[in-house]
């Protein structure tokens, strides 16, 4: 990894140029930014939807979960941005990443409320209640967010 930190950057609109090593994060548009952390120089745009990214500020770094995982740019670079921190994940192979892609469009098309096309060797993934209020505050006060 070329780059092995992101300077984060909340803007209401992405800019047209993304400088390398900054993290663009939209709360406006629920999207974040940035020049691909290996150095190619390709943009990688990661959306925060319930079934994308999460992005999360502890009031001085930014995290997004899962990995950012590039497999259509020729780098196919895979990494996760952790507070701040850009940590190299490992090369996923092109069956890993078909398997990927159809959980993916299963997760999508259950919380969309759609009939997914038959993929006999998806899994469904148990969906996780969002913790309420309450629950999320009470973890922020007790520093453990």
């Amino acid at each position: 990894m070329r780059h092995k930190r992101l300077d984060h950057r909340f803007v209401e609109h992405i800019p047209e140029r993304l400088e390398p090593g900054v993290l663009y994060v939209s709360m406006d548009y629920a999207t974040s930014a940035h020049s691909c952390c290996c150095g190619c120089g390709e943009e990688v745009v990661a959306p925060f939807t319930p079934t994308d990214w999460k992005m999360t500020f502890d009031g001085e770094t930014v995290s997004l979960r899962p990995s950012i995982g590039n497999w259509t740019l020729k780098c196919r670079s895979h990494y996760v941005i952790d507070r701040g921190k850009v940590i190299e994940a490992g090369p996923w192979s092109d069956e890993q990443v078909e398997a990927e892609r159809r959980r993916d469009r299963a997760a999508k098309a259950r919380f969309y409320g759609q009939t997914p096309a038959f993929e006999p060797a998806v899994q469904p993934a148990p969906v996780k209640a969002a913790p309420g209020f309450w629950s999320r505050a009470w973890r922020w006060l007790s520093g453990r967010s």
